[in-house]
């Protein structure tokens, strides 16, 4: 019995190793060529596919060859940390990041390869989030209560401009500006990517890292990194941009503390 499962193991271990690298490892001796070619192509195609649907830009961008051997290049070099097919996109943008210095594979490079495929993913990412909206009927709190960001808006700073990216559109530099992004989810389910402008990207991105702050406060610390000489008015019109951002669901106010009497 043990040595059976120790030979099971080992053909299982042979079979695995084929299907990852076949241009360095053989299929099993004990298993037909024709049939191991059969998990070969199912294997590879399967990816294929559960990828692809993700990431059509990136696709354009490499061509189907292109394609097909970053995705055969992830099978080989990567080991994913999960077993859930949904994860498994994640994973591949994680593996693209990792190529970022190391030009000269076997398909086309380019330095925006990575962000664009974080870009792509994102979509399905919140289209798939398990999240609800924030409450928007909250506005007159807006300055004396603590901010929240919707757990269905993310603000998104990227080097290169990737919602233009595209076969026709390979630049070779990047900007000089980021690409500051607001990607939403809506209520029918449709995902929603949008500019924004700088100071807007860094009034969500403060009400992310000081969670405890009032809006009054909020507006007050932009005036300070912005170096306003007129704080009243840079408040006043970093309000109006406030009240946009709740009237788009992006931002609402933290839910009041609920005070229990003591018997």
């Amino acid at each position: 019995m043990a040595d059976f499962t120790s030979s099971l193991h080992s053909q299982q271990l042979e079979l695995t190793r084929y299907l990852r690298d076949p241009d360095s490892y053989p299929p099993p001796a004990q298993m037909n060529p024709a049939r191991a070619q059969v998990y070969l192509d199912l294997v590879l195609n399967n990816l294929l596919g559960l990828l692809g649907g993700t990431f059509p830009v990136l696709v354009a961008v490499l061509g189907d060859a292109g394609w097909r051997a970053l995705v055969r290049r992830f099978l080989r070099d990567y080991r994913a940390q999960t077993p859930r097919f949904g994860e498994v996109a994640r994973e591949f943008v994680d593996f693209v990041a990792s190529l970022e210095d190391s030009p000269g594979h076997e398909h086309p490079w380019y330095a925006f390869l990575p962000e664009l495929a974080h870009y792509e993913w994102v979509e399905m990412a919140l289209q798939q989030l398990d999240a609800a909206p924030l409450n928007t009927r909250d506005a007159a709190q807006l300055l004396d209560r603590p901010l929240r960001l919707s757990p269905l808006v993310w603000p998104l700073a990227y080097i290169w401009a990737v919602h233009r990216l595209g076969p026709g559109n390979l630049p070779s530099e990047a900007p000089e500006q980021p690409t500051l992004l607001l990607i939403s989810r809506v209520p029918s389910g449709q995902v929603q990517f949008s500019q924004v402008s700088p100071l807007a990207w860094r009034l969500l991105q403060r009400i992310e890292q000081f969670p405890d702050m009032d809006g009054r406060a909020q507006l007050h610390a932009l005036a300070a990194e912005a170096g306003a000489s007129d704080v009243t008015s840079f408040v006043a019109d970093a309000l109006v941009l406030l009240r946009q951002l709740h009237e788009q669901a992006a931002v609402g106010v933290a839910a009041a503390p609920v005070f229990r009497l003591l018997s």
